[in-house]
């Protein structure tokens, strides 16, 4: 939350705050579009924060910011240095939003979906044996802001979160449970991409509800089925980004589909 002093002035110490937020997401950015590669030195302390007009300890903050999200690696004498892209945690929120704020790397877009259709496949299988009269309580709830907000709006993209969210609930798996932040993440992150030059294609409520249903028969074969039928759809919705060819496996799924 932002200090205000008297008078409405801003506490110093917010604007420090916000302004290593800012940096930590320039340079994240950076990483995650291809400018910097791992391996790759990122400028030293004392030249970067000249370049950008901040203090030190600002810019410092920032490349604690990254290393804790697994960025970057920063050692005394030796400099900071982007770190392999198999340490960079994927999931996290921040690293999501950065690696889709401009035009993603493809192999990362449809590796995410795959992962998706991984677990919450295997989830809403389970969901379908273990769930409770509550839990198809809050999916139905979920699924009906969808319908009446569109995912055009935030309050439309919650319920979307909160439906996957309580399907992993619905599990009963404290590790399955787990991965809520990233899953929630990963369905907005992309969702929002979906939309960023144009409307959705379709509406994908109708995909929600076959897969609410199928939990609600407990039958976790259909359930597992309608998941990834839903997670296959939305990769197809979602855009190639730019300058970058669609794999063999989704134009594939293309022309199936048309």
């Amino acid at each position: 939350m932002t200090k205000l002093l008297p008078h409405g002035r801003i506490h110093p110490k917010s604007k420090t705050l916000r302004l290593h937020g800012t940096i930590a997401r320039d340079l994240g950015m950076a990483i995650l579009s291809g400018k910097y590669r791992p391996g790759d030195l990122l400028v030293g302390e004392i030249e970067s924060s000249v370049k950008l007009n901040v203090s030190r300890t600002a810019y410092r903050e920032a490349v604690r910011i990254l290393a804790a999200k697994g960025l970057v690696d920063s050692k005394p004498k030796v400099g900071t240095k982007v770190k392999p892209r198999d340490k960079w945690h994927l999931l996290d929120p921040d690293v999501l939003e950065w690696a889709f704020e401009k035009e993603p790397d493809l192999e990362l877009l449809e590796s995410l979906f795959e992962l998706r259709n991984i677990v919450e496949s295997a989830a809403a299988a389970l969901a379908a044996i273990r769930r409770t009269t509550q839990d198809l309580d809050n999916m139905r709830d979920a699924i009906e802001r969808m319908a009446h907000h569109t995912l055009a709006t935030e309050a439309g993209r919650q319920g979307d979160q909160d439906f996957h969210a309580t399907l992993l609930r619905a599990t009963r798996n404290p590790y399955l449970i787990a991965l809520t932040t990233g899953v929630g993440a990963a369905v907005n992150t992309t969702t929002m991409f979906k939309q960023r030059d144009r409307p959705l294609p379709r509406d994908p409520v109708p995909d929600h509800l076959r897969v609410f249903q199928a939990i609600a028969d407990r039958d976790p074969v259909k359930a597992q089925n309608e998941m990834s039928t839903l997670i296959r759809l939305a990769l197809e919705d979602t855009p190639v980004p730019r300058g970058a060819k669609a794999s063999p496996g989704r134009r594939t799924a293309k022309k199936r589909r048309n």
